[in-house]
């Protein structure tokens, strides 16, 4: 396992350029990832407005920036994400955000299907899911603890809508999206947090 996250580590991307990634191909008229269709296309294009949205709108409140401050150890954030990915698209901003509030935290960004060693070792439920964090001891390069791909309140919602349908619909999407922004990324950074204390 060590062995895969450093390889991950070495082929990680800043957060811009992450950003940059997306970007570049959707100019192609492509997504990030192995299947090119026009959903994922649209999808990419949409999370990008909604990416910019949230670098300008996401607030650190100043509690959080207090629990930050008591990090006992340095870590590295190994984040898999995919560019045309809804909940990726509301949550990475916030990682970046928090990251760039603590001195702590270095966040590096890979693509989940350049690294399929990497994300079946961090499956959830079984399912290729991303955004997954993966929060690793920067002096040793043990892996501490995982978080994702959703907050439980976001996670609840889908499976809350699953039992009454028996499917995820676009309506569950668009019901997801809006309970990511009245959330404001709350959810998110209070349990990140939580599980960064608790390392």
């Amino acid at each position: 396992m060590k062995s895969i996250v450093a390889k991950a580590l070495s082929n990680g991307y800043s957060y811009s350029e992450y950003r940059k990634i997306v970007s570049d191909l959707l100019l192609e008229g492509r997504a990030t990832g192995n299947e090119q269709t026009d959903d994922y296309i649209q999808f990419s294009s949409l999370n990008v407005t909604r990416m910019n949205r949230l670098d300008k709108t996401i607030k650190i409140p100043e509690e959080t920036e207090i629990k930050l401050q008591t990090l006992k150890n340095e870590y590295i954030w190994l984040v898999i994400a995919e560019g045309w990915c809804g909940d990726a698209a509301q949550i990475v901003p916030i990682f970046n955000k928090i990251a760039n509030e603590s001195d702590a935290i270095e966040l590096k960004i890979v693509l989940r299907d350049q690294n399929d060693d990497l994300m079946n070792l961090f499956l959830s439920n079984g399912a290729r899911a991303v955004p997954k964090l993966i929060a690793i001891d920067k002096k040793t390069g043990e892996v501490c603890d995982t978080w994702g791909p959703r907050p439980k309140g976001a996670v609840d919602l889908i499976k809350n809508y699953k039992a009454k349908h028996g499917v995820v619909d676009t309506t569950a999407k668009a019901e997801l999206q809006l309970w990511y922004l009245h959330d404001k990324g709350l959810s998110t950074q209070n349990e990140i947090i939580e599980m960064m204390q608790n390392l």
